[in-house]
């Protein structure tokens, strides 16, 4: 599932849109660094066709789906608190359908008893 946060309004040359934000659910990875765990969620926005009171009406709301890290050509992202410029080949991307875990694959729907 992932949860509308919030929304941005944009400009573009066919006039002005709203982003939804959406975040997906708590997952706890480890550092590379310190390989201590900690724990994180994905986010992303997508476009949408809502006026800005719909926008502000569905915050909160939850969705089927889920956010996926996504491999693109290399892009410079500059970190908005150091300054400091990284170069990542990756985005995150809202996808409809939920990703399954391996269980899910190997013996399809869970049975609930």
């Amino acid at each position: 599932m992932v949860t509308i946060t919030g929304y941005e309004k944009r400009e573009s040359d066919k006039g002005e849109f709203f982003l939804l934000q959406l975040q997906g659910d708590v997952e706890f990875m480890y550092s590379k660094k310190t390989g201590r765990p900690y724990a994180t969620v994905k986010k992303c926005s997508i476009p949408s066709t809502f006026d800005e009171a719909t926008c502000k009406a569905i915050i909160g709301k939850q969705m089927k789906g889920s956010i996926a890290k996504v491999q693109v050509e290399p892009y410079d992202y500059t970190v908005p608190e150091t300054g400091e410029v990284m170069q990542l080949d990756y985005q995150y991307t809202y996808s409809p359908e939920e990703e399954s875990t391996v269980e899910q694959t190997v013996f399809g729907q869970q049975v609930e008893a």
